[in-house]
């Protein structure tokens, strides 16, 4: 009869502190009670072992994720006659008992992902079938094999949209979703599936397609027709081929990111493809190989016998002619290949494309022309190949009049084509950074009849981002920004870019928001940045500063980058200036400051709004918590020398016993 003491003296605790009604809600929530809204009631994360009963009977959606369900009995759902909605995911559920919807056969929505359903799942399939209006069914995460699967959805003709990802399924034939006519979607991700033998070819309706994680080696004779999205990425692919046909294929999206693919894939000959996804593989083109020798003429013989008939075809080995319509292409990724040259016309077949990315490849060099038929293309990554040069027909046409990002960082480069960015139109970002480049103009050389080669970005009115780190720039003089509009200039890395004359600050100081000059030599008095009215984000990281730059104070910088210098300490009225009135992040950290003048430190710390920003917060706490942890050591090793005796005689009177041989 004392049990329930404690539970009731807290209660008139709560009442007597003031807490009223408010906390009686409260408490009665946290004992299992569900919100509602509406139609909706929402019993997630409430430990409920069972189905609540005493919910409306008008609910539509009920929403039991995350509880601890075992079973759902035969009468667990009696009272909700409207239910369209039943999410019972990450539960301990085991079975549904057969007759558990038969009170709710308008369900369309049932969501039984990260269960244990593999363990009744006969009973539980027999519980599904009683639902006819099904059209949403998640099965995810529940250690089901091809077998069980197939048991469990097989009455479920009205299903239009099922997910089976994360279990152990293996291997898929025709007998898996035979009754599934009415499917849209299909989700098989993160199984073990390593072969598939005609499993979709019943399934007539079937729009979107996900078997990515899983273990296909190849796929051969492609021929769903009426697939928009298919997504095989993350497998072991080597070869992509689709069935020779000249009939539409509605195939919009093809991700094949992640694989082994060793050729560009064999698509089909007609359809709507607008992104093809090939990153991550091992894509190259053979007719050529880099040594010179061409392979273009090689052919072989296939002897073909047919009963009492024999035919001998010659073909060539590297045929490397597209013969897919790649006219609505808009998107293609072949990042991360081995792709060290591109076929003649290989581009030509793809009018639409507006984002080609091929970064991280092998490519030497890369050809433009104002007759070149990306006219449309908006972004264009090249970084991270071995480009030595950039080929460029420039005459009176424009060369890529749509360009707006284009990225060659992480090349060989020493220069680009003479006005090649005049004819980008709408060109707005560029990235050169770690590449051998200088800036236009150069002073001339006497030993050379012409000036240094040199990249010339002067009248680009409409560049805005521009990266030039680890260049190696000599100086910026000449005024080698003049003209343009930039917001963002990264300079970090070029030890000697600040060398020269400063006329370029000028340039800039307008519209100038973002500037990093993160390590490039900079002392405390290589630079005015009074002019900067714009600029809101200052990196000046790993440089030589030893006094804080005065005219940084009448900046309006919402983020200031100080680390790795040699500040002992910032002015002292750095709080009151328009600098300290606007910042929002600092980084102090790697600086001398001296202990004994931070009067700044006190001020800033004041000033609302700002966060701070530390390098390591694991090695901030290590810091503070180490003069503690020794204290208490200390404290320890001294309390124990003095009862040293009298412990060791305790535990001897207490614990000793002899011990016979």
């Amino acid at each position: 009869m004392e049990a329930p003491l404690p539970s009731l003296s807290l209660l008139l605790v709560l009442l007597a502190a003031g807490w009223g009604r408010e906390a009686v809600a409260a408490w009665a929530t946290s004992l299992g009670g569900c919100k509602l809204v509406q139609s909706t009631a929402d019993c997630a994360r409430r430990w409920l072992s069972s189905v609540p009963g005493n919910l409306r009977g008008d609910t539509e959606e009920l929403l039991l994720d995350d509880n601890t369900i075992q079973v759902l009995g035969n009468a667990s759902l009696l009272s909700y006659h409207q239910l369209r909605h039943l999410s019972l995911a990450k539960n301990r559920l085991e079975l549904i008992e057969p007759g558990a919807f038969c009170s709710s056969q308008g369900l369309h929505v049932l969501s039984l992902a990260d269960n244990l359903l593999f363990t009744n799942y006969s009973l539980t399939a027999a519980a599904l079938s009683a639902l006819p209006a099904l059209r949403t069914l998640d099965l995810a995460g529940n250690r089901l094999t091809e077998d069980m699967v197939s048991a469990l959805v097989w009455n479920l003709s009205s299903l239009e949209s099922l997910s089976v990802a994360r279990n152990i399924i293996m291997r898929l034939d025709s007998s898996v979703f035979t009754n599934l006519t009415q499917l849209l979607e299909l989700n098989l991700e993160k199984n073990y599936i390593f072969e598939i033998d005609q499993a979709f070819e019943g399934l007539r309706r079937l729009q979107r397609l996900n078997v990515a994680y899983n273990y296909l080696p190849c796929i051969v004779e492609f021929g769903l027709t009426q697939l928009r999205v298919l997504n095989v990425s993350n497998n072991i692919i080597e070869w992509f081929l689709a069935l020779e046909s000249d009939d539409l294929f509605e195939l919009e999206v093809l991700d094949l990111s992640h694989n082994r693919l060793l050729f560009f894939p064999v698509l089909p000959r007609q359809s709507k493809l607008h992104s093809l996804l090939l990153k991550d593989n091992e894509v190259s083109f053979y007719q050529r190989l880099p040594n010179g020798t061409s392979l273009a003429h090689v052919t072989v013989q296939f002897l073909l016998i047919d009963g009492n008939s024999t035919n001998i075809t010659t073909v060539s080995l590297w045929d490397e002619i597209c013969h897919s319509n790649l006219s609505s292409l808009r998107l293609l990724d072949m990042s991360q290949n081995q792709v060290w040259y591109l076929p003649e016309g290989f581009l030509a077949q793809m009018p639409s494309l507006t984002h080609l990315k091929l970064n991280q490849n092998c490519l030497e060099t890369f050809h433009l022309s104002e007759g070149d038929p990306l006219a449309m293309l908006t972004e264009l990554d090249l970084s991270q190949n071995q480009l030595e040069e950039l080929g460029a027909e420039v005459g009176v046409g424009d060369v890529l009049p749509n360009l707006q990002l284009f990225n060659l960082s992480t090349n060989r480069l020493r220069a680009l084509p003479p006005e090649v960015f005049t004819y980008t139109r709408k060109i707005a970002t560029v990235d050169l950074s770690h590449n051998r480049v200088d800036l236009c103009p150069q002073p001339a050389v006497a030993s050379e009849a012409e000036s240094p080669p040199c990249v010339d970005i002067r009248g680009v009115e409409t560049l805005t981002h521009l990266s030039l780190a680890g260049c190696g720039l000599r100086g910026l003089g000449g005024h080698p920004f003049q003209g343009t509009s930039l917001l963002q200039l990264d300079l970090s890395d070029n030890h000697q870019a600040l060398s020269g004359d400063q006329g370029w600050l000028q340039d800039l100081a307008l519209t100038l928001q973002v500037l990093s000059l993160k390590n490039t030599s900079l002392s405390s008095t290589t630079m005015d940045f009074s002019s900067f009215n714009s600029l809101i984000r200052l990196d000046l990281s790993g440089n030589s500063l030893t006094t804080f730059p005065t005219s940084l104070g009448a900046l309006k910088l919402r983020s200031l980058d100080l680390r790795d210098n040699g500040l002992p300490a910032l002015p002292p009225d750095v709080a009151r200036t328009s600098l300290g009135k606007s910042l929002r992040e600092v980084y102090l950290s790697q600086n001398p400051f001296n202990c004994c003048t931070l009067g700044w430190w006190d001020a800033l710390q004041r000033v609302g709004g700002v966060r701070w920003q530390t390098a390591n917060l694991a090695l901030l706490y290590l810091v503070l918590a180490l003069p503690t942890c020794l204290t208490l050591l200390v404290a320890f090793a001294v309390v124990f020398l003095m009862l040293k005796e009298k412990l060791l005689k305790m535990v001897k009177s207490r614990c000793g016993v002899s011990s016979s041989y």
